[in-house]
């Protein structure tokens, strides 16, 4: 999924990676046709798309659906725009320290940080190098809130 149509870019940091081919834009999709969302890390990718109205708010959409989110790295910065780590504890690349508190969150240095204190479960990690725990982390929880689901 993108905000575009065609392939999009991804990055290891800042060097360019691999490319993909756009199966879904965000402002054809609805949060109904997922059972949950993971929001990539990365510098580049997350800030821009914490720019893009229609991600924020499709980001925003799974809070209000109460279905699970995972974001990695820099990836909560989306939900800082989004407006929904207000009350959540959650970790990240430590950067994004400053803006999560300042949204009314808290930051925590932990590989992963699961939190089920709000309307949905957030499954958040810092960096690559906490990528295995993180997935297991949010494989896990998904298990338990999408029942087998397919999607």
């Amino acid at each position: 999924m993108s905000t575009k149509p065609g392939r999009i870019q991804a990055f290891n940091h800042l060097d360019k990676a691999d490319t993909f081919e756009v199966d879904q834009v965000v402002k054809d999709a609805t949060v109904e046709e997922y059972d949950a969302l993971v929001l990539p890390g990365g510098v580049a990718n997350p800030d821009f798309l914490r720019l893009d109205d229609k991600a924020v708010a499709f980001a925003r959409g799974f809070f209000d659906a109460g279905k699970p989110v995972a974001a990695i790295c820099h990836a909560p910065w989306t939900l800082v725009e989004a407006d929904v780590v207000r009350g959540r504890t959650l970790t990240s690349w430590p950067s994004l320290r400053t803006d999560i508190t300042n949204a009314g969150g808290t930051w925590v240095d932990e590989q992963v940080k699961v939190c089920t204190g709000g309307p949905n479960t957030l499954i958040t990690s810092r960096n690559p190098d906490d990528l295995k725990a993180f997935r297991e982390a949010f494989l896990e929880e998904f298990a338990k809130t999408t029942k087998g689901s397919a999607r």
